[in-house]
């Protein structure tokens, strides 16, 4: 059975990674509710984490990302995304393979087991973020899982869909820069023309390829896979 004190070990690094990717104005600190804490019932996000800890992630974030939802000009999910995909990522190397509005979070931070942190500003709490972790993921050291659920695990995950992302190059510019693009500017990559393009899944390098066209589409034609459990899948 999963104790308090594992789901807390878990859930800790998870709150910690959300709190320094989520884009706000300046970085938000991180505490456990407390016995006074009034958690609001309002609207947040969700995400479901598949992978070797699977949780469900709610997040609660106020007016904390209103500078970065008016410059990116998307939705709440959509600027918090990365920061949930942080979390996932701390929970044993998770992914997000759900991600969604919902209307109260009552009842998630409501769940036995699950961990509420506060996201504070200074003093003042800026926002929520619970971590529900799944009970076999909490398994204390010593006791591993059974060869059977494992592998009947793995095989519910074989139709989850995953992004996968073909990056030519990356270049680093200063915000100056960045704010004089115009139509016609030129940006050098960090690699050379003719050089593979890498295969990335959830920010992990998988595979390295050639770019080729597919039906008046681009495709990439695989030449290199790389070792998964290296590259953190």
């Amino acid at each position: 059975m999963t104790s308090q004190t594992d789901s807390a070990a878990l859930a800790l690094p998870a709150a910690l990674a959300l709190a320094a990717a989520l884009p706000t104005d300046v970085p938000l600190g991180v505490r456990a509710r407390s016995v006074d804490d009034v958690v609001p019932a309002g609207a947040g996000v969700s995400a479901k984490v598949v992978g070797a800890a699977g949780a469900t992630l709610t997040l609660v974030v106020g007016t904390a990302v209103d500078a970065a939802l008016e410059s990116a000009g998307g939705s709440v999910v959509d600027v918090v995304r990365p920061a949930l995909e942080a979390a996932a990522l701390s929970l044993r190397e998770g992914v997000v393979s759900e991600l969604r509005d919902v209307a109260s979070t009552e009842a998630a931070f409501a769940v036995e087991g699950t961990e509420v942190f506060a996201l504070t500003e200074g003093e003042a709490v800026v926002g929520w973020f619970a971590v529900r972790v799944a009970p076999a993921a909490a398994r204390t050291p010593g006791r591993p899982a059974q060869q059977g659920p494992t592998a009947a695990a793995l095989r519910m995950l074989y139709d989850v869909e995953m992004t996968l992302t073909a990056e030519i190059g990356r270049a680093k510019l200063p915000v100056r820069q960045v704010l004089d693009l115009v139509p016609g500017s030129v940006i050098e990559l960090d690699r050379v023309a003719g050089a593979p393009a890498d295969l990335m899944v959830n920010g992990h390098l998988v595979a390295r390829g050639e770019v080729v066209v597919v039906d008046e589409d681009y495709g990439l034609r695989i030449t290199e896979i790389v070792d998964l459990a290296h590259a953190g899948l």
